[in-house]
């Protein structure tokens, strides 16, 4: 029988029916596509073996004049630079406060290393934050060099005194001493992880999720989210609804960042924003969703900007272009993302083009679209000027237009995700691939564990599971690989290599692809299948003998399922591996309708599907 070749359309259609998207591929994981063919993506490896606290929300790289190239972590519990490996403490201290005469106790009592400190005044902390505690004398067995380091609090029984745990023992307990000239440094107070839903009437923002679902995150229940960008070699960010932090190049990564409005020449710098970002070509830094000038009040449609190459001066002059303006429609600023040409704003209801204008305006909104809804502030991203994101319901782009993005995986994605942690929702790329991703939470995960891409270059969609909580693309020319961050608190290069290194050791990545059904003449024939020429692609495998599982599956009726069990109107599965110098598979199978499964579950294997081809005969109609 002359032999018949399995061209499929390239891209994941979940959009109907197995059966009604004969000729393309119905599931995959770990995959992408390239010309049109399917292949397995590449591995990923630690930077280093060591980790950062907390869980990362936000990674943004910048390169500093003596040409350190830094790498800006920000995650629920402190603020990092990553150099080299190495992940630089550069958390704002909150405040400093004086502690007294004899404030350590240890009340943990004899054998235990757990103490209380009493301060002067209110520390204003809460338990989980981090302090650094000074200047303190030896007490109870507790050594000096024990206590005067970074500590997190235990627990706060009153607004005067905190606890730690140190690594002494105390010889006796409930002894009371430290000297007179001790002091606790306090770091910003801790965020937290999980999005917590707030109930009732009234909470949250008007309209920001459906009707019926539950409410929006209440005031410091939201998740903590940062934004980051560089002015000039030194880094201007900010945690969302919080504070603007500055940190100073000059004083390398072991110098802390500081707030904004502290600055020496500081007015009206605002104390809280939702999201701040340096415009790239007339230099001004942009507040979004920022406090009122002259008060502390937030208002979260207001947009605040500094004067010209001013970091601090947000003062409006006759001679100056320091200035502000306030959107109209929506309740709440989400995001904003750069391009070269505009700031495109999103607040919940609109999308808005933010340009420069020039004295006196400096700057003019036009709105862009109406009732248009991102998922979450950092589901959109610039690439090539075209600005992609995730909305509640669609995919979208702007490129001097708005539109919607035709999606094969539209209701799989949005049918299968948790919206009440929309927030964790990121957006990245990889652009030597042509790819957004965006990553999202399962309908039953509270945590990132799936993606899904979109390949801008060929039009076509892919999904899969990954664990990456934040993103950063190589596409500045700063990193070698892009470079994604796990609930594992550790950081990887992407794209190197062919295998899963986040335990430290080659683990194989299970990736796979599978086709929707396809017949003979709309299934009024069964087939007989006898043989498979397999094209597949083995380059750049570094396995000894590189190897890929070959599954054809056939069934009886398009209401089957796949299952392995044999009866007159189940699946039956034929697998066979295919060898890098295997040019056929000799098997037989019988069915109404088959599908194709390729996957890999080696090390050291990289994999490409090209045009395989089946020898296949009509069997009869029953």
């Amino acid at each position: 029988m002359p032999l018949s070749k399995l061209q499929f359309k390239p891209g994941i259609n979940r959009e109907g029916t197995n059966y009604s998207n004969e000729g393309g591929w119905f599931d995959g994981d770990k995959i992408r596509y390239r010309n049109g063919y399917v292949e397995r993506i590449g591995g990923w490896v630690r930077v280093s073996n060591n980790k950062f606290t907390g869980i990362a929300r936000k990674i943004y790289d910048f390169v500093t004049l003596a040409s350190a190239n830094l790498l800006f972590i920000g995650t629920e519990q402190k603020v990092f630079l990553e150099d080299s490996g190495t992940f630089n403490d550069i958390t704002p201290i909150r405040s400093t406060v004086s502690l007294g005469s004899n404030p350590v106790n240890t009340t943990g009592g004899a054998g235990s290393g757990v103490v209380t400190v009493t301060t002067q005044s209110a520390h204003g902390a809460n338990t989980g934050d981090f302090v650094t505690l000074a200047s303190l004398t030896t007490t109870d067995g507790i050594t000096a060099a024990q206590l005067n380091i970074e500590h997190k609090i235990t627990s706060v029984p009153t607004t005067t005194t905190f606890t730690i745990t140190t690594a002494g023992s105390a010889t006796s307990g409930s002894t009371a001493g430290g000297g007179s000239s001790g002091t606790a440094a306090f770091q910003i107070n801790i965020g937290i992880t999980t999005t917590i839903l707030g109930t009732g009437w009234g909470a949250g923002t008007w309209g920001r999720f459906e009707w019926g679902s539950a409410s929006g995150a209440l005031a410091g229940q939201t998740l903590r989210l940062w934004a980051a960008d560089n002015f000039g070699e030194d880094l201007v960010f900010n945690v969302m609804n919080g504070s603007i932090f500055y940190w100073d190049a000059t004083g390398g990564t072991s110098t802390r960042a500081v707030e904004l409005s502290s600055l020496t020449g500081a007015s009206d710098t605002p104390t809280i924003a939702r999201k701040v970002l340096v415009s790239d070509v007339d230099r001004h830094v942009i507040a979004f969703g920022a406090n009122i000038i002259g008060t502390s009040t937030q208002d979260p449609l207001l947009i605040r900007f500094g004067s010209q190459e001013s970091l601090t001066d947000f003062t409006p002059t006759a001679t100056n272009t320091a200035g502000d303006l306030r959107l109209s429609k929506g309740s709440e600023i989400i995001t904003a993302v750069q391009t070269s040409r505009q700031i495109l704003v999103f607040t919940d209801q609109s999308l808005y083009s933010m340009q420069f204008l020039g004295p006196p305006f400096t700057f003019g909104v036009s709105m862009l679209a109406d009732n248009t809804r991102i998922a979450g502030p950092n589901t959109a991203l610039a690439v090539n000027d075209v600005v992609f994101w995730m909305g509640q319901e669609n995919f979208y782009l702007y490129d001097g237009r708005t539109q919607a993005i035709p999606c094969t995986v539209r209701d799989y994605v949005f049918n299968d995700m948790n919206n009440q942690q929309s927030f964790k929702f990121h957006a990245g790329s990889i652009a030597s691939q042509t790819e957004i991703w965006w990553y999202y939470c399962s309908s039953g995960s509270t945590e990132i564990d799936r993606y899904v891409v979109y390949n801008y270059g060929q039009q076509v969609w892919y999904y899969g599971t990954l664990v990456r909580t934040a993103w950063n693309d190589r596409a500045s020319g700063l990193r070698s690989f892009p470079q994604g961050t796990g609930t594992d608190l550790y950081l990887y290069d992407h794209e190197n290599g062919l295998d899963d290194y986040s335990t430290g050791s080659a683990v194989a990545i299970n990736a796979f692809v599978e086709s929707s059904d396809f017949d003979i003449g709309d299934g009024q024939q069964f087939m007989l299948l006898n043989r498979i020429l397999p094209d597949l692609s083995f380059t750049g495998s570094d396995a000894s003998n590189p190897a890929a599982l070959f599954t054809i599956r056939s069934r009886d009726f398009g209401g089957d399922n796949f299952t392995e069990s044999p009866s007159d109107s189940a699946i039956r599965t034929a697998t066979s591996p295919v060898e890098q110098y295997t040019d056929k598979i000799d098997l037989r199978a019988r069915g109404r309708q088959m599908s194709i499964r390729v996957e890999n579950t080696a090390t050291g294997v990289r994999w490409r599907l090209g045009a395989p081809r089946i020898d296949v005969r009509p069997d009869g109609r029953r």
